[in-house]
Order: structure tokens, then C-alpha cells, then sequence
């Protein structure tokens, strides 16, 4: 049994709620000024990992058969056969049940908004089979973490709340086309879109480096908004920095770079700026 969960676990990358978590958890302490109370804080989170694995279950599900006719994901644990359609799919009913009951538990609006955030999820898989913008579109969805961390606490949209939303949207989306690269040629020979596929690898690059330049720019301005100190811009210019630094990975060309851009150097991202939001919240 323990084996079984922990090959779920690797099928749907588990570790990789590091992308949205920080930034969420970074969205719930602005907003509350550092007091969020452990309740909403406990829902909240819980929420965002029943979100995001029951994205990248029904993810690997629908996308079974473009894994297995690509070489470079033939061997991911559902077409290689080590994990089992059913056993996804009663780990995304799971995942889904805990989203609904955290959201449910939040406030009405959050409640009101798990259709929303059903369509975002269960569309992303479908939107490489017409449009390059797919990589925007699952920056959108991630990025509904941090709108739902904001919402968990107000209840009603602000303008405020958009900034750092549309930030995380920008990086993933950023992230996702260098990790796009990889599959250029592969996703022209299926019929599949991607930015790298219509665009090119330079001209994907160029996109993602904008989308990234628009990430700094949104950190900064919220920030601004929240009146933050010091440490906020140092964990701004901090990731700054791991952004210029995938960047230029990404463009070396050498043998596991790609991976290293768009997996390793995010998932130290986001806890560093989370540790220096953190700072800025509780010295202010």
C-alpha cells in the first residue's frame, strides 16, 4: 500500500505544489498583515493541494496517449504501466473532494467559484489540441491558488489582489514554454500546439522571457500596493536573478539544462520569495 501511494505521489510530480503554494501562502499573509489564523491558513492550503494534484491526475489521464507516443514521457508511471487509470482516478476524486470541502468551508464565494476553477483544470489538458496559448492557460489556472488565498480572506475581488495573481500566471506560463522546448519537433509531427511548435525555439524563448519580465514587473508593483519593505524587493531582485538565470540556461543548449530551467531553478524560486515576503510582512 505504502509503495502504491508513493508511485501515485511520483506519477503526479506531488513535490511540484511547491510551484503555487508559496506564492499562495505569500498572497494570505499580505493580505491579512501577517495574522491569517490558523483555520483559514489550515484551509487554505489544503485547498491548494487538493487543487493541484487533482489538476495533475486528470492531467496524466487525459494526456495518457500523447505520454506514451512521446519518447521523451513514454516511460512516466501510466503508459509504462506502473500505475493504474482507476488508482488516478480515485486519487483525483480524493484531491477534488478535499478542494470542495476546503473551499466550501472558506466562504461562499470560494464555494461559489470551484466551477470556475473546474473548467481552468479539466480544460488545460484539452487546450494543446488547438492553441499555442496552452502554456498561458496553466498559468492562469495555477495562478487561481493565489487568487483563492486572497479570496479565502476578503471574500470579494480587489484590484490588489491581481498583481501578484497575474504575476504567478506570467512565471508559470513562462516556465512552461522553455520546459515546451523539449517537444518542438515531436508536437509538430502530432498535430499538437505549443508556443515552441508555432513559434520556434527562439521565438518560444522570447515569449517566455517577456512573460518572466512581466512576472518581476507584477511582483514589484504588489509590493507597492501592500507597502512592503525592503526585504519584499530583496526577494523581488532574488528571483529576478533565478529568472535571468533559466533564462540563459535555457538558451545554453547543453544536456539537461532544460529540465534544470524550467523544474529545478522554480522550484527553488518560490520558497526563497516566499522566505523574503515572509520578513517583509513581519518587520514592517
Amino acid at each position: 500500500m505504502i509503495e502504491r501511494i508513493r508511485t501515485v505521489g511520483r506519477a503526479v510530480m506531488i513535490e511540484h505544489t511547491l510551484f503555487s503554494l508559496p506564492l499562495a501562502v505569500t498572497a494570505f499573509l499580505a493580505e491579512s498583515r501577517g495574522r491569517p489564523g490558523w483555520r483559514v491558513t489550515i484551509l487554505v492550503l489544503l485547498a491548494v493541494f487538493g487543487a493541484r494534484n487533482a489538476a495533475n491526475a486528470l492531467n496524466r489521464l487525459i494526456d495518457a496517449r500523447i505520454d506514451a507516443a512521446n519518447p521523451r514521457t513514454a516511460d512516466r508511471d501510466l503508459p509504462a504501466g506502473r500505475v493504474s487509470k482507476k488508482a488516478l482516478l480515485a486519487f483525483t476524486a480524493l484531491c477534488s473532494l478535499i478542494f470542495l470541502a476546503a473551499a466550501a468551508l472558506l466562504n461562499p464565494l470560494c464555494l461559489a467559484l470551484v466551477p470556475a476553477a473546474a473548467f481552468l483544470i479539466g480544460g488545460y489538458s484539452y487546450t494543446k489540441r488547438f492553441t499555442w496559448l496552452c502554456h498561458w492557460w496553466l498559468g492562469i489556472t495555477c495562478s487561481a491558488a493565489v487568487m483563492g488565498s486572497f479570496l479565502a480572506l476578503a471574500g470579494r475581488f480587489e484590484l490588489r489582489f491581481f498583481p501578484l495573481t497575474g504575476a504567478a500566471a506570467l512565471w508559470i506560463a513562462g516556465f512552461d514554454v522553455i520546459y515546451a522546448t523539449q517537444d518542438e519537433e515531436h508536437d509538430r509531427a502530432q498535430g499538437l500546439h505549443s508556443a515552441p511548435a508555432r513559434f520556434g525555439r527562439r521565438g518560444a524563448l522570447i515569449l517566455s522571457a517577456l512573460s518572466h519580465s512581466g512576472t518581476v514587473f507584477l511582483f514589484a508593483l504588489h509590493g507597492y500596493l501592500y507597502g512592503l519593505g525592503p526585504w519584499y524587493y530583496a526577494g523581488t531582485a532574488a528571483a529576478a536573478l533565478i529568472l535571468l538565470a533559466e533564462q540563459v540556461l535555457a538558451r545554453s543548449g547543453r544536456e539537461g539544462s532544460v529540465p534544470l530551467a524550467a523544474y529545478t531553478l522554480n522550484q527553488i524560486l518560490s520558497p526563497v520569495f516566499m522566505a523574503f515576503a515572509v520578513l517583509a510582512v513581519y518587520t514592517r
